[in-house]
């Protein structure tokens, strides 16, 4: 019993870099940055304004980010989510000045022509069995010409003030944007994690014919994602 654990006590802990980078090597580098500019510039930077306007701003990358996730996760890519945020942005933009309510004008706008758009490319991925990276390059520059002949290749402005009071305003002190942002990572978590789609999805990232052969819809979860 002692020389075992003598011997226990002797062996070297592997450690595995490549795996700590793995799952630890962003966060790393966000703290880097955070240390650098909080030690150049103290008095800018660690201030509650600041940190809030950086939660505030980066709420539209994290919501584009947590779509193109599960792009990736089926190993695929999708290079049209600028275009169809700016489509679907002109498009409730467009409503909201015609007189909409701004809450209408999003779930039309934002929901549903964004889904729809989405739709779209799933539904040409299946349907040509191209790579989403070709197909979505492609409807990448055909919602970005239709976005130019919407909008005349101009700026659009006058919303109502009911839309800066919901979309830019604040609830117990948090910025409305950050809010959603973390009510959606929430719900998507919930959903790769706990329910059966997410497994799904998983499998069909690891290897599609493997989910085929176990009785998974490819091409349904296919349009899904994408």
């Amino acid at each position: 019993m002692g020389t075992a654990t003598i011997e226990q006590s002797q062996k070297k802990v592997k450690v595995n870099f490549p795996e700590i980078w793995g799952k630890y090597g962003t966060l790393g580098i966000l703290t880097l940055i955070v240390m650098i500019f909080g030690v150049s510039s103290p008095e800018y930077f660690l201030t509650g304004n600041n940190i809030t306007q950086i939660f505030t701003q980066s709420a539209v990358t994290v919501l584009i980010g947590m779509g193109v996730f599960f792009a990736i996760l089926i190993s695929g890519i999708d290079l049209s989510v600028g275009a169809v945020l700016a489509l679907s942005g002109m498009i409730t933009a467009k409503l909201m000045i015609a007189g909409m309510n701004p809450v209408l004008a999003a779930l039309i706008g934002g929901v549903f022509v964004g889904g729809g758009l989405g739709a779209i490319n799933g539904a040409l991925v299946n349907y040509t069995g191209l790579h989403p990276f070709i197909i979505t390059l492609g409807t990448n520059s055909i919602f970005r010409g239709i976005l130019l002949i919407i909008s005349d290749a101009n700026s659009v402005y006058g919303f109502p003030y009911e839309f800066s009071d919901i979309f830019a305003g604040t609830l117990l002190g948090i910025p409305t944007p950050v809010i959603l942002a973390l009510a959606v990572a929430g719900l998507l978590w919930f959903m790769t994690t706990k329910t059966r789609i997410g497994r799904n999805i998983y499998a069909i990232g690891g290897n599609k014919e493997s989910a085929h052969f176990s009785g998974i819809n490819v091409k349904n979860h296919t349009l899904i994602v994408l």
